[in-house]
């Protein structure tokens, strides 16, 4: 089991939520980035987000990556 969330400043849960989105950085660069293990990443992005743009997140960390992406 992952461990728990570090309390986070909203700015800071912001900047997680946008680089895990964003489509450049690989995830490991949001882990290292923020200092969060990939459990407490996705247990943040399942708490923050609204259920389906979490699925959609989901979805695109397991597509493969497209060219000139």
């Amino acid at each position: 089991m992952a461990k728990p969330v570090p309390r986070l400043s909203p700015d800071d849960i912001q900047r997680v939520i946008a680089t895990a989105w964003d489509d450049r950085p690989p995830f490991n660069a949001v882990l290292q980035r923020h200092g969060l293990s990939h459990g407490q990443v996705v247990a943040l992005l399942k708490r923050e987000l609204t259920p389906n743009a979490y699925k959609v997140w989901v979805a695109r960390t397991k597509a493969p990556l497209k060219a000139g992406r």
